[in-house]
């Protein structure tokens, strides 16, 4: 009677073995899903964007719950709420109605989107080279202004930037920084135009 026991319990021990590995493994891929999914839903839902607002026909600044729709994400659908929009506190308890605008254009209302889409294909006012890949980490462009001021984003407040864009002119990383110079300090700067 022991040595049948002693022949079950090993294959019994392997078989018990095989199926918490395997488990394991499943529910390890699982997560590790889970986990992608939930950070490509955050970094899609975060950020600020620049809207409509349907009762103002203004444009505005909003700020999803990213965690929310990304989580809501993995289950059903996003589910889409604002944590901050630039007429509140004000109109803190309005219908937000906007969201409807950023479930038809995700990508389109983000503020980086708008901007890489209006620089796109564009020249820079200063040395004519048109605008391909933007980065924005270390070489972001710079705008000029209708009376000729070299102006950074940090200056504008994003509901006001579709406005912004409308009277600026496009200038490369290389440009403002050559302006911006030459305004600090004229008495370093020799003008010779060059001859095209």
């Amino acid at each position: 009677m022991l040595t049948a026991l002693d022949e079950v319990f090993p294959k019994y021990v392997a078989t018990l073995l095989t199926i918490y590995i395997v488990t394991g493994i499943v529910v390890l891929t699982a997560i590790v899903l889970a986990a992608v999914a939930f950070v490509k839903g955050y970094v899609r839902y975060r950020g600020k964007r620049v809207i409509t607002c349907p009762e103002t026909q203004r444009h505005e600044a909003v700020v999803l719950d990213a965690p929310l729709a990304a989580m809501s994400c993995l289950f059903d659908g996003p589910e889409l709420r604002l944590t901050s929009c630039t007429r509140w506190p004000e109109r803190q308890d309005c219908a937000q109605d906007c969201i409807r605008e950023i479930q038809l254009s995700p990508i389109g209302c983000q503020l980086r989107a708008l901007l890489d889409n209006w620089y796109k294909g564009k020249q820079c006012v200063g040395c004519r080279r048109t605008f391909d890949e933007i980065h924005w980490f270390d070489h972001k462009p710079a705008l000029q202004s209708p009376d000729g001021k070299i102006v950074d984003w940090a200056s504008f407040h994003p509901e006001a930037i579709p406005d912004v864009l409308e009277t600026h002119q496009p200038m490369c990383w290389n440009c403002a920084i050559v302006e911006n110079f030459r305004a600090e300090h004229p008495e370093l700067v020799t003008a010779r135009p060059w001859k095209r």
